[in-house]
């Protein structure tokens, strides 16, 4: 039987509560789908690498390092899921500096982000609608992080327009839409009050600073100041047993060689 390992890359995080629940448990549920295979972790955040060395005494792999350790243990396939949510700047670092190793091994495959087709566009956008029940002068909004390459910064915005009516918002730290429109379009749908959740893998430094904390700048501060009341949940999409599964699935795509089953 020949030796399958899968590496599981993400940026990382340095908040090692929240990397337990999310990062780990979509380790976990991949390796669940693929019993017959080990699986490994990588995080392409060198400054996340050294700070977690250097603050908790763990060393973790960069995506090149993890892979000469599973070459070196004599494995003949290797199957890489990204965690990242959009096929962006960071998706396609890795799938630049990973595609030197493909003649490595007997098979070699890169999994999807998890907004990539059509079909993940809609059934994210149904898991978002169905994750909190809302009065009538309720809504949620999500804080992505954004990205200004080329053609996936329409990601998020289509993700939000796809959202539009059901008093779910999507907005995003760097890119469209922002923080401002959200809000706009949140007043003329008569929302009262709003739920903050982060639209990322992780509830890391963005989540806890940028949109939660009482920070003059954050989007909770903001937010109260345009007369909001607001409700902060730390919560990672990592969490989810859907999107987990949405990772795994992305990976078994890949490995069949298809787009969708």
């Amino acid at each position: 039987m020949k030796k399958t390992a899968i590496l599981v890359v993400s940026f990382g995080t340095t908040y090692a509560d929240t990397r337990k629940k999310t990062i780990e448990a979509t380790e976990n549920a991949i390796a669940k789908k693929f019993p017959d295979a080990d699986v490994f972790r990588a995080f392409t955040s060198n400054i996340v690498l050294k700070r977690i060395k250097e603050n908790e005494g763990i060393s973790i792999d960069t995506p090149q390092v993890a892979i000469e350790k599973i070459r070196s243990l004599g494995y003949q396939e290797l199957y890489v899921q990204s965690l990242h949510i959009i096929p962006g700047h960071e998706y396609h670092l890795i799938v630049k500096s990973l595609k030197s190793y493909a003649d490595d091994f007997e098979k070699f495959v890169i999994g999807k982000p998890l907004l990539t087709s059509l079909v993940d566009y809609r059934g994210v956008k149904d898991y978002l609608i169905g994750m909190k029940s809302l009065a009538p002068d309720e809504g949620v909004l999500f804080m992505g992080h954004g990205t200004a390459t080329d053609i996936a910064f329409t990601a998020y915005g289509c993700l939000d327009h796809m959202l539009m009516g059901t008093r779910n918002y999507l907005g995003t730290v760097e890119s469209l839409s922002d923080l401002k429109m959200e809000m706009a379009r949140m007043k003329q749908d008569g929302i009262k009050k709003v739920h903050l959740y982060p639209f990322m893998l992780v509830a890391g430094n963005h989540a806890n600073k940028d949109m939660a904390s009482d920070n003059e700048h954050s989007w909770n501060s903001i937010l109260q100041k345009e007369g909001f009341t607001t409700e902060t949940h730390l919560v990672g999409l990592g969490e989810s047993e859907f999107i987990q599964n949405q990772f795994a699935k992305h990976l078994r795509h890949a490995i069949r060689g298809v787009e969708n089953d």
